[in-house]
């Protein structure tokens, strides 16, 4: 079996020199396999593999439709087999290109028996990273290549490399960039040098975020907040702006009142907000069927059973750099609906989007 590590990250220079050192550090038995995305709106991708002494394998990856993970799922898996089959390698190191989801190819890596990824290490540069975690600018607005209809922000694309990743290799000794990533990310073991990650199992398969699901308080960065009362939808529509201003990450499940039937989730990444329908609550399903509902939601439900509204409550963290705690808490407070108003007359400016949709 060959380990495999997978290098992420949004700076391609940076990502590059962190690739060829761990190379440098695997020795003559070590492979890596990049990626040549620039002519990927034509509809094809270089893909070469090479050793520290020169090029192994060079192929041109062509597609219906312009993916970077598509063109990575369709040959990565198969060249990385064929180098474990020669017993002359004894490590793998994949450079993933920006828009590519490592999550899924590390799921199909790990899916064959020859193969095994050992660590997901995403690599971050100090002078950007809190104004890309916290921003509104989209991966084609940054002229990242990816598919035409990749409408993710670069916050989205950051958090979730950050999420994913077992490891954290940064520019600089940031001590207020590695706060923030830890808060995102808490298992991160976070690094200014590759040195000593090669060859090192970090990597638990199948451990991610569940949707819904909240984060903790790190050092101050996450502000939680919870309410067993739903929202009102047009104030909280209205104050959606407000609450992600300066966040890099949100997350959590939305009771709303015109919504009284759909556990909602909450997802932002910098000022972009996902709102999606998770399904019904636990309190609308019969109890042979609850094992289909993320496992927090059911401990926490089960701690904070109402005996009327059952597991119908919100719940949010929000992660980001000098949180106003005090005004995120009264605004949240203020966009719950109070006990004399009444649900019926309620205009709902979510429904459109929710209708017939998972997201919003």
């Amino acid at each position: 079996m060959i380990p495999v590590t997978l290098l992420t990250g949004l700076d391609d220079g940076f990502r590059g020199a962190v690739a060829g050192n761990l190379l440098a550090a695997a020795g003559p038995r070590g492979v890596l396999v990049e990626y040549d995305v620039s002519a990927l709106s034509t509809g094809s991708v270089v893909r070469i593999a090479r050793t520290a002494t020169g090029v192994i394998d060079r192929e041109v990856v062509t597609m219906d439709h312009p993916c970077v993970s598509c063109a990575m799922r369709g040959s990565l898996v198969q060249l990385l087999a064929s180098i474990a089959a020669v017993e002359l390698y004894d490590i793998a190191i994949v450079n993933v290109p920006t828009a590519g989801d490592t999550h899924a190819i590390a799921t199909e890596i790990d899916h064959d028996t020859d193969l095994a990824v050992d660590a997901v290490i995403t690599t971050v540069d100090t002078t950007t990273a809190t104004a890309d975690l916290t921003g509104e600018e989209l991966i084609r607005e940054r002229g990242i290549p990816t598919a035409a209809e990749d409408g993710r922000a670069i916050a989205e694309v950051v958090v979730r490399q950050l999420e994913y990743a077992d490891a954290a290799v940064l520019t600089t000794d940031d001590e207020s960039t590695s706060a923030l990533i830890q808060a995102i990310n808490p298992r991160l073991l976070v690094k200014t040098s590759p040195a000593g990650l090669l060859g090192v199992r970090l990597h638990v398969p199948g451990v991610t975020v569940e949707p819904g699901s909240i984060a903790a308080p790190v050092d101050g960065r996450t502000f939680v907040w919870q309410s067993a009362r739903p929202f009102h939808p047009e104030r909280l529509y209205d104050a959606l702006e407000d609450l992600v201003a300066g966040t890099a990450r949100g997350r959590g499940t939305l009771w709303i009142a015109t919504q009284h039937r759909s556990r909602l989730s909450w997802d932002s990444f910098g000022t972009n907000v996902s709102i999606g329908v998770l399904g019904p609550w636990l309190a609308d399903l019969p109890a042979d069927r609850w094992a289909g509902v993320g496992q927090q939601h059911q401990a926490r439900s089960a701690l904070e059973w109402h005996p009327e509204y059952g597991d119908r409550a919100s719940y949010l963290s929000l992660t980001g750099v000098d949180l106003d705690v005090r005004e995120l808490r009264e605004r949240l407070d203020g966009c719950v609906l109070r006990a004399d108003e009444a649900v019926h007359p309620l205009t709902d400016p979510f429904a459109p989007y929710l209708e017939g949709s998972t997201a919003a």
